[in-house]
């Protein structure tokens, strides 16, 4: 089957649908990107590429097409704007150029912004293929959460957009089973709808710490806690400093960062006038298969998210991958992510945005003897395999595209 992705990110930078294509070409399909530079996360241009440098390359024999756009810059509403708009504007412009074959399927995926479905839209209509749209957060409602947009007509012209979207769309999938009622406001039948959570790439495993102890260099002694992705707003990095703060005392408690983000500044400075160092380290950011090596020296992987009825129906990517590698997890979250963590046993859960819970989460698991922890970390990965595993998603994925006929889908508005 020829598939045709449309992904505003795509590698080198560090999204799921590297692997999802990926494996959909080791099972035999056909697959096409097309998608823009990357600059994400640091908002500035890879090196080795230029907003009009090449427009086609290749990675693990999957052919890209690259669109120019303007890079994210420092995250700020007018850039996003700006990164956002010509990513729409030049691949609804330069798409069916590119992308000059037919195609039986077209598979966009959009963790934000919601705009990057119109020019698959546009191909839909040039190719007479059906669309499957992988939704990762929904809109208008983290434009909200963010603080991206306060205008509440601004929303709402969002919201009629988002309507627009999602009935052009043939199939859509959710990441996660609490996104289905969101959807369905719009309008949008049950039928159309799918959950598809997200995996982890096979790299994501557990890893003795005696393969990679050259590491352990960069750490400080003591019980490590490790945070790895987006250093954002919706992360709520100030609960995690607050609740550093808190513990500041106890040398043993240290806490590790690993990754990039526009809220970095911020959370340096912040480090530096409470007067944090000796409790936290920013190491960077690695490459994604580095993560399992780095996460095989933590006590505990943390992830937190900031108090948002959008953000309790969200399930944050580095659950799956936290899960897979086996590691105790602290997690300062609410509702579908929280839920999937408790059931697998797979850590401690206290609510957003609440450093005073979080402090105590973190002591309890302190306190806890190594086997109990051993215990927590292999009941998640447990739960990773009989939920999330790579290759049964994978599977799940090719009988959705097996079953969405070509005579069942319809064009146009």
């Amino acid at each position: 089957m020829k598939i045709l992705i449309v992904t505003q990110y795509f590698w080198p930078e560090n999204f799921r649908i590297n692997d999802l294509a990926t494996a959909l070409r080791d099972k035999g399909h056909h697959i096409e990107i097309l998608t823009g530079i990357p600059n994400y996360p640091s908002g500035r241009i890879f090196g080795g590429y230029r907003i009009w440098g090449k427009k086609k390359e290749h990675f693990n024999g999957i052919s890209i097409h690259r669109v120019p756009l303007m890079p994210r810059g420092n995250g700020g509403g007018v850039h996003l704007f700006l990164n956002y708009m010509s990513f729409v504007v030049f691949t609804s412009l330069l798409g069916p150029f590119f992308c000059r074959e037919k195609v039986d399927r077209i598979l966009v995926y959009e963790p934000s912004p919601v705009t990057v479905c119109l020019p698959a839209i546009i191909l839909k209509w040039v190719k007479d293929a059906p669309i499957l749209f992988w939704v990762q957060d929904l809109w208008p409602e983290t434009l909200s959460a963010t603080g991206a947009v306060k205008s509440k007509i601004t929303l709402k012209i969002v919201g009629i957009l988002v309507q627009f979207i999602y009935r052009q769309c043939d199939l859509i999938l959710v990441q996660s089973r609490a996104f289905v009622s969101s959807i369905k406001r719009f309008g949008i039948t049950q039928e159309r709808i799918a959950y598809f959570p997200n995996s982890a790439e096979q790299f994501y495993r557990p890893v003795s710490p005696d393969t990679c102890s050259a590491l352990k260099n960069k750490m400080c002694d003591g019980f490590r806690i490790m945070f790895a992705g987006n250093i954002g707003t919706a992360q709520d990095f100030k609960t995690i400093l607050d609740t550093v703060e808190i513990l500041k005392a106890n040398k043993q408690i240290q806490w590790i960062v690993l990754g990039d983000g526009r809220m970095r500044p911020w959370v340096e400075k912040q480090i530096n006038a409470r007067g944090l160092e000796p409790n936290i380290k920013l190491l960077g950011r690695y490459p994604a298969e580095e993560m399992p090596k780095y996460f095989s020296h933590a006590d505990a992987l943390l992830v937190t998210l900031k108090k948002d009825p959008i953000f309790a129906l969200t399930i944050p990517a580095k659950v799956q991958s936290y899960l897979a590698c086996a590691k105790p997890i602290i997690a300062a979250i609410d509702g579908e992510g929280a839920s999937i963590i408790i059931e697998a046993g797979a850590g401690l859960v206290c609510p957003s945005e609440d450093p005073q819970q979080l402090a105590t989460a973190v002591m309890r698991l302190h306190n806890m003897s190594k086997d109990e922890r051993d215990k927590m970390g292999q009941s998640g990965r447990k739960y990773f395999e009989k939920h999330f595993e790579r290759n049964m998603l994978v599977d799940r994925f090719e009988k959705m595209l097996n079953h969405l006929p070509r005579e069942n889908f319809k064009c146009g508005l």
